[in-house]
C-alpha cells in the first residue's frame, strides 16, 4: 500500500453558491436575480421543472448541515453571497436582514471548526443591474466594487480568504455564446465586452480590499480546462488548441495572475473587431491589482482539433479557430458526459508553476455527479458511492505528484459538501457527500463517502 501524505496546513473542504444551496428565500428582503426571473419567464427551461425556489434549503438548516459537513471532515468551505440578498437597488441600500443572515452562517461555521472562503459574486446578477445591461454596462462595474467594499467591511474581521468571481468564463461564455444562461445571447463582440467589465469588476474588487487594508488574501476563482489536439505533430492542431487556451483559459488568468492579456488573445479580438470598450485607466487598474491566490475548479479536460470546415454563424465565436472531438475509449462520466481524466490537474499545477509564478492556488472545486443516485441506496438508506471515493483518489494522486515537484498548491475543495442545486439542471445529477432528501429537505444523510473524507481530512493523507 502506498500512502500519500500532504503537508500540515492542507485545506480540507468543500465549495457551493448561495443561489444553489439557499433557495431563494426571499422573505428576508432579497431581490430577485437572474436565475429567479429566468424561472419566471420560462420553467420548462429547468430539468423537471425545478427552479431555484428552495433547492438545498440552507437558508434554513444551515445550522444542521455546517455541523454535518464538520463531521465529513469538512474543515474549509466556499461559499458565496448574494449580491442581491445584500444590496437592495441600484442606488446601493444595505439589506441588515441579508447581511445578519451571512453573519449567522459565517459564525455558524467558525463555531464548528470550519473556515469561511468568501466568494463575492457566483453567476447571481441581481435583475436591477440585469435590466441595465448587467456587465455589458459599466456603472454595474462600479456597483459591483461598491458591494464588495460593504462585503469587506462587514466580514473580513472573520473571514481571512476572499474570492472576487467564481469561473468568470462561464458568463460570457454561457450566457452570450452558447445560449445556455440568462440573458439568452449569442454576440462574441457583446460576450468579449462582458468578459472585459467582469475582469475589471475583478481588478476593481481586488483594489477595495487593499485600500481598506484587509487583513487576508484575495484571489479568483477559474475553471482551468487544460487544452489537448488531436495530434501534437500537426501544427494546425497545435493552432486550434493554442487558440482554444487564450479564450477559455488565459483570457481571465492572465489579466488575474500577470495584469494583462495575452497579445494573440488582443490580436484575433482585433482581427474579428471585437475589442471591447476600454480606458487605459482601466488597463492600468488591471496591471495593478493582480490576485494573491488561486482557485482552480477542474473537472474534465478540453479536446480539440483543427477546424475542417468554415463555421456557419452570422456573428464572431471562437469555434471559429477549432473544433471539438472526442478521443477514443476514453473514460467517460456517462451522467454528466464529460470525459474523465485526473492528469490533467496535475498539468495545470505545472503550468501555474512554470508559466504564472508559482502562485498559491487550492482546488477549489471537483467532484463526481451522478444521476440517479437512488440506485446506489442500500438497505438502510445509506448511498454506497464508492465511485466517488475512487474518482477523488484518482485526482489527488495526481495533485500529489505534483506538489511533490514543486507546485505551490495549498488546498482541496469538492463540489459539493451537500447536495445542490444546478442551475438549469436542478437535481438531476448529485455530487454531495452528504444527500438531500428534496421532498423532506430537514432529513440530509451521510453517503458511504463522508467516512472515507473525514479520515483522509484528520490524517491529511490517504493510502490505496
Amino acid at each position: 500500500m502506498k500512502e500519500y501524505q500532504f503537508k500540515e496546513g492542507f485545506l480540507w473542504g468543500g465549495a457551493c453558491s448561495a443561489v444553489q444551496c439557499e433557495g431563494r428565500s426571499p422573505e428576508d428582503g432579497k431581490q430577485d436575480n437572474i436565475w429567479d426571473q429566468w424561472y419566471r419567464e420560462d420553467p420548462g427551461a429547468f430539468y423537471q421543472g425545478v427552479g431555484p425556489e428552495v433547492t438545498s434549503d440552507f437558508y434554513h438548516n444551515y445550522e444542521q448541515l455546517i455541523k454535518m459537513m464538520r463531521e465529513c471532515g469538512i474543515t474549509s468551505f466556499r461559499t458565496s453571497l448574494q449580491w442581491a440578498r445584500i444590496i437592495s437597488d441600484r442606488d446601493g441600500t444595505v439589506n441588515r436582514k441579508g447581511i445578519g443572515f451571512y453573519h449567522r452562517v459565517i459564525d455558524a461555521l467558525l463555531d464548528n471548526g470550519i473556515e469561511p472562503i468568501l466568494c463575492l459574486n457566483h453567476f447571481d446578477m441581481p435583475m436591477y443591474w440585469m435590466e441595465k445591461g448587467g456587465f455589458e454596462c459599466r456603472e454595474t462595474v462600479d456597483a459591483f466594487a461598491a458591494f464588495a467594499r460593504v462585503c469587506y467591511g462587514e466580514f473580513s474581521g472573520k473571514v481571512r480568504r476572499w474570492v472576487t468571481f467564481n469561473e468568470p468564463v462561464i458568463t460570457p461564455e454561457q450566457g452570450y455564446l452558447y445560449l445556455h444562461h440568462y440573458p439568452l445571447v449569442q454576440d462574441g463582440r457583446r460576450a468579449a465586452q462582458v468578459a472585459y467589465y467582469i475582469q475589471l469588476a475583478s481588478s476593481m474588487a481586488v483594489e477595495a480590499y487593499r485600500q481598506m487594508g484587509c487583513s487576508g488574501q484575495i484571489g479568483i476563482v477559474l475553471n482551468l480546462t487544460p487544452t489537448y489536439c488531436r495530434n501534437p505533430e500537426d501544427e494546425r492542431d497545435r493552432k486550434a488548441a493554442y487558440a482554444a487556451d487564450l479564450f477559455f483559459n488565459r483570457s481571465f488568468l492572465d489579466p488575474s495572475v500577470k495584469g494583462e492579456y495575452p497579445a494573440d488573445l488582443v490580436r484575433i479580438l482585433e482581427e474579428n473587431q471585437a475589442v471591447p470598450v476600454h480606458m487605459e485607466q482601466e488597463l492600468e487598474t488591471i496591471r495593478r491589482n493582480t490576485v494573491d491566490y488561486l482557485g482552480v475548479n477542474y473537472y474534465h479536460p478540453r479536446r480539440v482539433v483543427h477546424r475542417s470546415r468554415p463555421l456557419e454563424s452570422g456573428t464572431f465565436m471562437p469555434d471559429r479557430y477549432f473544433e471539438y472531438y472526442t478521443p477514443e475509449n476514453c473514460r467517460m462520466n456517462k451522467s454528466r458526459g464529460w470525459e474523465i481524466y485526473e492528469k490533467g490537474l496535475y498539468d495545470i499545477g505545472v503550468n501555474i508553476r512554470d508559466h504564472y509564478g508559482n502562485i498559491p492556488w487550492m482546488v477549489t472545486e471537483n467532484g463526481m455527479g451522478v444521476q440517479d443516485e437512488e440506485q446506489f441506496l442500500n438497505e438502510e438508506g445509506m448511498v454506497e458511492d464508492g465511485y466517488r471515493v475512487e474518482f477523488i483518489k484518482d485526482h489527488l494522486r495526481w495533485l500529489h505528484k505534483a506538489i511533490e515537484e514543486g507546485c505551490n498548491c495549498f488546498g482541496y475543495h469538492m463540489w459539493c459538501p451537500f447536495d445542490s442545486w444546478s442551475w438549469s439542471n436542478a437535481y438531476k445529477n448529485r455530487y454531495g457527500f452528504i444527500r438531500i432528501d428534496i421532498n423532506d429537505h430537514a432529513r440530509p444523510s451521510f453517503k458511504r463517502s463522508a467516512a472515507w473524507f473525514r479520515r483522509v481530512s484528520d490524517g491529511n493523507r490517504f493510502t490505496d
